[in-house]
């Protein structure tokens, strides 16, 4: 009896010990989707002075490199009628902030030092990233249309020339024809041509309607009863390894519910007659952003803010300032001063991109001296639930004999 309470007392000694220090949680195994860790995104953006603008002259210098996609699962706070999705998908995007002259395309994860990791809403990462693809295409066009194409009309071109095909041949000498030229002056006939998907329209989650095929045998519309037809969402979504952004078909507002497998893409061909763009090929790529402004053509900004001096295009301005930062990286150079490592906790528990194509997740470091003692203390409990049994069993025993 004395060695089963010894026992127990080692037990809840042990799990005692292995409690008592109250020091911080190990934030190396806090999960991103956990409630903690959703309170820390939300902290982790840097309240600044209000007398004094932040400095950020220096990511200048650096460039922008996609590290990976994450998703978690949270209230939605929006949803107000029996039909709303009540769990909605939040998504994340994490991205790394490389100097420029080392950062490398190669490398899922763009750099090895001097960098700074961050944290941002999926939709607002994406719409800066195409509105500063547009500034960029806008420049490169008018780049190559005034220093390389050689096409204005003047007295020394003859009389047959066509300033519009001059301009297509260049754009196709430099491989941007379908970045820069609004149609093909070759063909006559483009009024059947295919409308062309408008990717940066479904950044956000988007409704989308089907044209009606006169067959009813081949009905292009899914009907979700004999009376309600199933409303459809085009959004961007994580892929599986968080190494990619898809598209996908939806059947709610807040692009959580998929229409179908493989995304909803087999749905969306059904229903369009078409393949969704970019269902299995991602809509931003592993490459380096630079996030300098480039040099002004014939004075003109080629919609880049150049008026504010700092050279630092407005995108990376805008997902800088908005996102999540852990800047221990920068800190270590010297090139932030006070370095911002609000996100750091929160970062180190989503899936990020480490070598080439492979992304992998943060381990959990278990103790393996707790699990000891709470395996000890399990046991002892066991015993002496079954040592008071037994004495219970004798002691009723013992009351049946006295009253015989």
């Amino acid at each position: 009896m004395k060695f089963l309470f010894s026992l127990v007392s080692l037990g809840f000694a042990a799990v005692t010990a292995a409690a008592k220090p109250m020091k911080p949680i190990k934030m190396d195994t806090l999960k991103a989707d956990s409630p903690m860790g959703r309170s820390l995104l939300s902290q982790a953006r840097r309240v600044e002075n209000d007398n004094e603008e932040a400095d950020f002259t220096w990511v200048a210098d650096f460039s922008i490199k996609f590290q990976g996609c994450h998703a978690i699962s949270q209230w939605n706070e929006e949803a107000d009628g029996e039909e709303d999705v009540r769990i909605q998908t939040k998504r994340l995007v994490r991205f790394r902030l490389c100097p420029t002259n080392s950062c490398s395309i190669e490398n899922a994860g763009g750099c090895n030092s001097g960098y700074g990791d961050y944290i941002i809403d999926m939709q607002t990462f994406l719409e800066s990233y195409f509105e500063a693809m547009e500034d960029y295409n806008d420049y490169l066009c008018e780049y190559t249309r005034t220093y390389s194409c050689d096409c204005e009309d003047d007295d020394g071109k003859g009389d047959d020339f066509d300033e519009e095909k001059c301009e297509y041949d260049c754009f196709v000498a430099n491989g941007i024809e379908e970045v820069c030229a609004d149609n093909n002056p070759y063909v006559d006939d483009q009024e059947e041509e295919q409308e062309r998907f408008e990717l940066r329209e479904y950044m956000e989650c988007k409704n989308v309607d089907f044209p009606e095929d006169e067959d009813d045998n081949n009905n292009r519309k899914l009907e979700q009863d004999e009376e309600e037809e199933i409303e459809y969402f085009v959004g961007p979504y994580c892929a599986e390894d968080g190494g990619a952004i898809y598209l996908g078909l939806f059947t709610d507002e807040t692009c959580t519910t998929f229409a179908g497998s493989n995304g909803g893409s087999y749905v969306y061909k059904q229903l369009a007659g078409d393949d969704l763009p970019y269902y299995a090929a991602s809509v931003i790529t592993m490459d380096c952003f630079d996030c300098k402004e480039p040099a002004e053509i014939d004075e003109n900004d080629q919609g880049n803010d150049n008026v504010d001096e700092d050279q630092v295009i407005e995108m990376c301005e805008q997902i800088y300032q908005t996102a999540g930062k852990c800047e221990t990286g920068l800190g270590m150079t010297g090139i932030v001063a006070e370095p911002n490592e609000n996100a750091c906790n929160y970062i180190s528990g989503i899936k990020v991109s480490l070598k080439n194509g492979v992304i992998t997740q943060a381990s959990s470091n278990s103790s393996k001296t707790a699990s000891i003692f709470i395996g000890i203390f399990v046991v002892a409990f066991v015993l002496l639930v079954a040592y008071v049994y037994y004495l219970k069993t004798k002691l009723d025993r013992a009351s049946i004999n006295i009253s015989d």
